[in-house]
């Protein structure tokens, strides 16, 4: 699996680049931030929503400090997910290196 820091995926996102960005936390974090055309399927879900997802995506899964999207990201690639991508330090790093008017919690 890939580790990606905000900052790398900040620059892709602006050049067109656009991989599925999953967030995996739990609706009341989503609520207080999130990145833009991300999707929403909180950890606990993850299992019975793999329906959702396209295994031939390039998926970077999404969290608060980058431990939960980690866990999960391997969860998919033991599913068969060929090109999934940890985004390193999370949306709290989203907000330190890329957004800073982001809400932090």
């Amino acid at each position: 699996m890939r580790q990606l820091r905000p900052a790398e995926l900040a620059a892709q996102l602006q050049t067109g680049h656009a991989p599925v960005l999953l967030d995996v936390r739990e609706p009341w974090e989503w609520n207080l931030c999130h990145l833009p055309d991300a999707i929403l399927i909180p950890m606990r879900e993850l299992p019975a929503r793999l329906h959702e997802l396209d295994k031939d995506a390039e998926t970077v899964v999404i969290c608060h400090h980058g431990v939960r999207s980690y866990h999960a990201a391997r969860y998919l690639e033991t599913l068969g997910f060929g090109d999934v991508v940890n985004l390193s330090g999370g949306v709290a790093a989203w907000a330190d290196e890329v957004d800073p008017a982001m809400p932090r919690y």
